[in-house]
């Protein structure tokens, strides 16, 4: 029996985040002719949506795609819908939008798309539009859209304090903040989240604290981050205060709080109370994990966070990159060569993962700290990309361990002629190596090249003194 054009309309709303049995839909549409203006194939529709039913079709379907993670799918779909004279309206472009986030060359012709077939009037595609751009970093083409709007509704202003947040201007952000017409949880959560993405973690906090409405999910889990990432015990104090708090009013931690909780008290020192935490929590997924074992990894328990690494197979949760970087950490840390080799081997092997720029870094400090400094300096000759500040840090910390004096000022150097006018507290540890190996003269040309590259020195900060 032919399924209807409404029947498979049913049938998307309820598979829509089920990738195979969207394509199976999408396969049945084209056969039955569905997606076609005036088709002989497909039985006839009701009058009522005989004009309309192929546009539905289109957008449950390009819904579907986008919210399957198959942004592509969902785009090239769009071009079908043009070919195939299907008119687009304003509920056709929000979830094109969103997917062109992953694809951004979509998005200029797009928006292009939405003002010919006139419904980029429409707020909630004008919001869509602010976001994408916000999101590839056009801060003024998202401004730009805001300022468009005749009498922008919260979700519009929210859109453009995000916009602001993501693309690190927090002036401005806290000017729209102070500005907006209302305010609600998502407002408030968006510039908490932006001031502790932006480092500015007691401003976060103080705003979480002057927050007169119930805070939600993201609103907890930006501010523990702050609390995680400030320096002494007030991060700590601050941060158990808002544990306490949420035992108190919250029935359950979700899993995404819960794993910020962990993070804190592995970030701050106090490891039982990571574990604690982590062993009372119902759900755990390959974040929580991934967290638990960056906690053992930083405060001594590197056997430990590998043995949890082990765990977490066993469980069926597949690792990511995050993963690698803590396991791998845990081996730097703990001076398992062999063991970190292998699991950086396998990452590809076993898991399909291919290295990132940390994961070399985590490999360069893995040999250096074990002394292996010629091996470090052969493993960075042979990455498929030029080393970053992070992979030459990693190798500049092992000369200092090592005394290596010749080979951390060829890498000294280097980061000299890759972070020409920013800080950078690993070159001025460079210098310091020389100064205590009564290297004077090298010491000075090292400081005098610092100076005519603009570098600005961090007063009592050295990178080589954290690691």
């Amino acid at each position: 029996m032919q399924t209807s054009a409404e029947g498979h309309l049913r049938l998307l709303q309820r598979f829509v985040d089920q990738p195979a049995q969207v394509k199976q839909i999408h396969s049945r549409l084209v056969i039955t002719g569905h997606l076609l203006l005036n088709s002989a194939a497909a039985p006839p529709p009701s009058p009522a949506t005989s004009t309309w039913l192929p546009t539905l079709l289109y957008n449950a379907l390009v819904r579907s795609y986008s919210r399957s993670g198959q942004p592509h799918e969902a785009l090239v779909l769009f071009t079908h819908m043009l070919a195939h004279r299907a008119p687009p309206n304003s509920l056709t472009f929000p979830p094109l939008v969103k997917s062109s986030v992953l694809l951004p060359s979509w998005g200029r012709p797009l928006h292009a798309q939405a003002i010919r077939r006139g419904v980029s009037w429409d707020p909630f595609i004008k919001t869509s539009f602010i976001n994408f751009y916000a999101r590839i970093g056009r801060l003024a083409d998202a401004l730009q859209v805001f300022d468009e709007i005749p009498n922008p509704c919260l979700v519009a202003w929210n859109a453009k304090l995000d916009a602001l947040c993501r693309n690190e201007a927090m002036g401005s952000a806290l000017s729209v903040f102070n500005s907006m017409p209302e305010l609600d949880v998502v407002s408030w959560t968006s510039l908490i989240s932006g001031l502790s993405s932006n480092g500015n973690f007691h401003e976060a906090i103080d705003i979480f604290r002057k927050m007169n409405l119930r805070p939600n999910e993201a609103t907890y889990v930006s501010v523990l981050s702050s609390c995680a990432h400030l320096q002494g015990g007030g991060g700590l104090r601050k941060g158990k205060q808002i544990h306490g708090h949420l035992i108190r009013c919250e029935s359950e931690l979700s899993v995404f709080v819960g794993t910020a909780i962990v993070d804190l008290y592995g970030k701050t020192g106090c490891l039982r109370n990571a574990e604690k935490v982590f062993d009372r929590m119902g759900v755990r997924k390959v974040f929580t994990w991934n967290a638990m074992i960056s906690s053992l990894a930083c405060n001594g328990e590197e056997r430990q966070g590998l043995g949890m690494f082990g765990e977490m197979l066993s469980n069926g949760l597949k690792p990511n990159a995050l993963t690698f970087i803590s396991v791998l950490t845990a081996c730097a840390r703990g001076q398992f060569v062999e063991s970190g080799l292998e699991l950086y081997r396998s990452m590809t092997k076993d898991f399909g993962l291919e290295p990132l720029m940390e994961h070399y870094g985590c490999i360069v400090d893995l040999l250096g700290r074990a002394g292996l400094l010629s091996e470090a300096s052969e493993f960075i000759e042979s990455m498929p990309f030029e080393p970053d500040a992070s992979v030459l840090g990693a190798l500049l910390g092992a000369c200092k361990i090592h005394g290596a004096i010749d080979l951390g000022n060829r890498v000294g150097r280097k980061l000299l002629e890759i972070q020409h006018g920013q800080r950078c507290g690993r070159t001025i540890a460079l210098w310091n190596i020389l100064a205590e190996s009564n290297e004077w003269n090298s010491a000075a040309n090292l400081r005098k090249a610092i100076v005519e590259s603009g570098i600005e020195k961090i007063p009592g900060f050295s990178f080589l003194d954290s690691l």
